[in-house]
């Protein structure tokens, strides 16, 4: 029903730009518009779908909690928790779908038959109060566009709003990112000092905390040193960008200042191919190719490579990171204005040293904006390391061992039925705290470098 509801509202809201649009049009053979014709179709548009739609959203996120508080209402004398009414509601609901496997009592049966009931009211109401928004606002909608009521501003004005919610909620989303990380965090700061966080150097969070029957700081202290982790998520991001940061500026300088056309047209898609492909894809090609791949050379050599070794987690996750390097710097190099090479070249500069000495530093700023998104991407990946790199937290500068990062160990922690009290699940929040801290820090050392730079070729 709701799909059924929410395409009749955008159908009607589409068809109603081009009444709108086509009233506007009968309506300047015989008197002057006060907007363009689109203007009056847009309003009607607005009208006819922005309030059904809001009132269909509030319906969706308040009818659930409303229908459950009036099933559980029968349940209030029996003194249960608040996790045994979560229970018996999922089973009501369950049963009421036909989807229940398990013992029916009378109360269960009456509850269910009683969630039919509540849920058919609610759905017709839904759908009589939606349709009764819908025929209002349309009237009220066309009774101003036949009046010929000024049509551009009130849809200049919706349109500010839109985009101030936009840009609002995207700012709300990011605030509440950070705090949900930060409480977890502080909680775990509570029972694990900060600095053996940041400097310790053995990371084992599955061992017992508890001695004599009490959390025990002392093991805490031994168990929970993020040294490793960075050091790890560093040493195979650098891995990654020596591969990705050559292959991929050489490429979009290659292709922005000596590939031909043709040669353009069809190199730029294949190489921005690579950054369409799954991760996880890209971590089965490391785990499964690359890894077993480097252990039979590196023994054919005599090295011992580990099959999770880093340089295989590292070398695929740069092949991944290519095209944005490549894509970007591309598009930079070429909005660098053409009078720049024409003065170079006046003066006798051959091309290799006008892209050098005057392209190269006056794309630095877009060029520096795209490492720093793939040292983002390279340090937040998470699929290649859990599959090609290991899952140990060895402190090691050997491309050809393993080694674990901070995502990788998130995964870990958080994987299967967690304590969100424990000291083990709370260090997932810390360490992601802490990787938001870090990009926080690349992205203002970027922005500082941009900066820089723009004033001098602005």
């Amino acid at each position: 029903m709701n799909l059924v509801l929410i395409s009749t509202i955008l159908l009607l809201g589409f068809s109603s730009y081009f009444f709108g649009r086509k009233k506007a049009i009968v309506i300047q053979s015989s008197q002057r518009l006060t907007a363009l014709p689109k203007f009056y179709g847009y309003y009607l548009a607005i009208w006819c779908a922005v309030p059904a739609l809001i009132i269909f959203a509030l319906w969706s996120v308040f009818e659930p909690s409303i229908v459950k508080g009036f099933i559980l209402d029968d349940y209030d004398g029996q003194n249960l928790s608040k996790n045994e009414l979560q229970l018996i509601y999922t089973k009501v609901k369950a049963l009421a779908l036909g989807t229940y496997s398990g013992e029916i009592t009378n109360y269960l049966d009456n509850s269910a038959n009683k969630y039919l009931r509540i849920k058919g009211i609610a759905d017709n109401s839904k759908v009589l109060i939606i349709l009764s928004i819908l025929i209002f606002s349309i009237s009220y909608a066309y009774k101003s566009v036949k009046n010929n009521s000024r049509m551009r501003e009130p849809v200049e004005i919706f349109l500010k709003w839109l985009l101030f919610s936009a840009s609002l909620a995207a700012v709300l989303v990011t605030i509440g990112i950070v705090f949900s990380l930060l409480f977890e965090a502080i909680k775990f700061f509570q029972a694990v000092r900060i600095v053996d966080f940041i400097f310790g150097t053995h990371w084992y969070p599955a061992k017992t905390f508890v001695r004599d029957g009490m959390p025990d700081p002392e093991l805490m202290k031994d168990a929970f040193g993020a040294v490793p982790l960075f050091a790890g998520t560093f040493f195979i991001a650098f891995i990654a960008m020596c591969v990705a940061i050559p292959i991929g500026l050489l490429s979009g300088i290659y292709l922005s200042e000596y590939a031909g056309f043709k040669v353009r047209k069809y190199a730029k898609p294949i190489i921005e191919i690579l950054a369409g492909i799954p991760t996880v894809v890209y971590g089965f090609f490391a785990a499964l190719t690359v890894g077993p791949f480097l252990k039979e050379v590196g023994g054919a050599m005599g090295l011992d490579v580990s099959a999770e070794s880093a340089l295989a987690a590292g070398g695929v996750m740069g092949i991944m990171i290519i095209p944005f390097i490549s894509s970007l710097s591309d598009d930079v190099i070429t909005a660098v204005p053409q009078s720049l090479r024409d003065g170079s070249y006046a003066i006798g500069a051959t091309k290799s040293e006008t892209i050098k000495k005057v392209i190269f530093p006056a794309a630095l700023p877009g060029i520096v904006g795209s490492i720093l998104l793939a040292v983002s991407r390279a340090v937040g990946e998470t699929m290649i390391v859990v599959m090609a790199s290991g899952l140990a937290a060895n402190l090691t500068a050997n491309p050809l061992e393993s080694t674990s990062t901070i995502t990788a160990q998130i995964v870990v922690i958080l994987i299967g039925d967690q304590q969100f009290g424990d000291p083990k699940t709370q260090s997932a929040f810390a360490l992601g705290i802490s990787l938001f801290l870090v990009t926080l820090f690349l992205n203002v050392i970027a922005l500082s470098v941009v900066k820089k730079y723009r004033e001098k070729y602005d």
